[in-house]
C-alpha cells in the first residue's frame, strides 16, 4: 500500500471512529453536511430496527430489505429536514411507515402484518401449558386481524415496537390524544373479542 493510500485509509478510520461517538441527532446533523461516515454509523445502529418495522407491514423479507435501503437514502437526501423535537428513531420509523403504506397501496392485497403478540413459551412449560399458549396466541392474532388498520397500527407501535404515545403521534401523524383514543378502543375491542372466544380477563 502506498503512503497516500495508507493516509487515506487512516483518515477514513478516524472519521468513522469519530462518528461512532456522536449521538443520533449529531449524526443526522453531520449527514446533512455530507458526512458519509455519519450515515454509516447511523445505519449500523438502526437498520435492524427499521427492517423489523418494515417487515411487520410488508410481510416480505426482500421488500423489507429494499425499504431499509430506501429509508437511509432518504436520510442522506433529507437530513436537513430533521426536527430535533423528536427522536431520530421516531423520524426513521415515520419515513419507513410512509414508504410501507405506499408499498401496500401498490399491492392488490393490502394487509398489515397479523403476526404479533406471540406468547413466549417457557422451556419449563409442560405440553398442556405450551398448547394453551399457542392456542391463545392464535386467537389473539385473529382478533388483532379483525381490528381496523388504524387501530392495529397503534397496538403494534405501542406494545410491540415499544414506542411512547408522543412517538407514535409523530410516526402516524395524528395528535397524541387520537393515539390514546385509538389505543383505548383497540384494547377494549380485543378484550371483547377474546371474551367471545372463551378467554376471560384478557388484558393488553
Amino acid at each position: 500500500m502506498q503512503y497516500s493510500e495508507a493516509v487515506a485509509v487512516t483518515s477514513a478510520n478516524r472519521g468513522l471512529l469519530s462518528a461512532q461517538n456522536n449521538s443520533d441527532a449529531a449524526l443526522v446533523e453531520a449527514i446533512a453536511a455530507g458526512d458519509k461516515h455519519a450515515l454509516q454509523v447511523l445505519y449500523g445502529r438502526h437498520h435492524v430496527k427499521v427492517y423489523r418495522f418494515a417487515l411487520r407491514f410488508l410481510r416480505d423479507e426482500a421488500a423489507a430489505e429494499d425499504m431499509v435501503s430506501e429509508v437511509f437514502i432518504d436520510v442522506w437526501r433529507q437530513a436537513e429536514r430533521f426536527e430535533r423535537r423528536c427522536q431520530v428513531t421516531t423520524w426513521l420509523l415515520a419515513i419507513a411507515r410512509n414508504k410501507a403504506l405506499s408499498n401496500l397501496r401498490r399491492r392488490s392485497n393490502e394487509q398489515l402484518d397479523d403476526d404479533v403478540a406471540e406468547f413466549i413459551e417457557d422451556p419449563a412449560d409442560n405440553p398442556e401449558v405450551t398448547m394453551q399458549k399457542q392456542e391463545r396466541s392464535e386467537i389473539l392474532r385473529n382478533c388483532l386481524q379483525e381490528l381496523s388498520p388504524a387501530h392495529r397500527e397503534i397496538i403494534d407501535l405501542v406494545y410491540y415496537h415499544e414506542r411512547s404515545i408522543d412517538e407514535v403521534s409523530e410516526i402516524v401523524g395524528v395528535p397524541a390524544n387520537t393515539v390514546k383514543t385509538r389505543m383505548f378502543y383497540a384494547r377494549k375491542r380485543i378484550g371483547e373479542m377474546m371474551a367471545a372466544r372463551g378467554i376471560e380477563r384478557f388484558a393488553i
